[in-house]
């Protein structure tokens, strides 16, 4: 891939809401995005993968949480460089990390208005859409009680409502059904399918029937680089036999997975 120049970088936008060309970035000192090219639109999108391919990494990429090592990362139509200012792209996002803080004396009301306040939203707006956001993750009867008394699935839904409470163009989850339970992973995915109507929406998880659920489409990594993508159907006909009580898509993402990595060792 030749080189992009500082200049040319700078001026250069994309009309997906996603787009990285040869993208790099280290986990500490080791490379744990290597070359990736991905370009997202509005929907939602899957990422899948084995443990140790990258994903997180590339959401916190994504997130502008960890600055590209090399290649071209344009978010929102800004190129994300060491040069260019990020508060924008910022103000658009929302993020779940797999393990995000908290205050344990904040109410869940207090939390997400803190984080709607962090996302430069203006004061007038900040009560309604907190309302709107805790509404939608099923904590409107909890929305007074401090962080602290809450569930593990409980403390999930606040941290999803705290990165959807601006209304995001982009929205980055990681991990986000951890600690749900079966209803409400349902609620979850109904909410997804919503969101990505109007969102880019990108869910990172190893949770391989809530991709098929809820996404429309499915991105798969391994050893930071762009394995496979297309859509829930076409990864369910790429299985074979599998094991019994396996599902046709974890089957095909099992197989796919086995496939690159024959590739990889010849």
């Amino acid at each position: 891939m030749r080189a992009v120049s500082t200049a040319e970088t700078a001026t250069t936008t994309h009309p997906w809401p996603i787009h990285a060309e040869g993208l790099q970035v280290r986990a500490g000192r080791h490379l744990a995005v290597d070359g990736l090219d991905l370009a997202l639109s509005t929907g939602v999108h899957g990422l899948l993968g084995p443990n140790g391919a990258g994903k997180t990494t590339l959401i916190r990429a994504l997130a502008t949480v960890l600055a590209p090592a090399g290649g071209r990362l344009t978010l929102l139509g800004q190129v994300v460089d060491g040069r260019c200012e990020l508060r924008p792209v910022r103000r658009a996002l929302g993020y779940l990390p797999q393990h995000f803080g908290y205050y344990p004396r904040f109410t869940v009301r207090e939390f997400v208005g803190y984080m709607a306040w962090l996302k430069e939203m203006p004061k007038a707006d900040i009560p309604g859409a907190v309302q709107r956001a805790v509404d939608r993750v099923g904590l409107a009867d909890r929305a007074d009680a401090r962080l602290k008394t809450l569930s593990g699935g409980m403390l999930r839904r606040a941290g999803i409502a705290q990165a959807i409470v601006n209304d995001p163009r982009l929205l980055l989850l990681d991990e986000p059904t951890v600690g749900l339970d079966p209803e409400q992973r349902l609620d979850f995915r109904e909410m997804l399918r919503d969101l990505g109507t109007d969102s880019c929406v990108l869910v990172s998880t190893h949770l391989v029937e809530d991709v098929v659920a809820a996404c429309t489409d499915v991105v798969l990594v391994n050893a930071g680089r762009l394995v496979w993508r297309g859509t829930p159907e076409v990864l369910a006909a790429q299985g074979d036999g599998g094991h019994a009580g396996d599902s046709p898509a974890e089957r095909g993402y099992a197989a796919l997975l086995r496939q690159h990595r024959a590739e990889a060792n010849r």
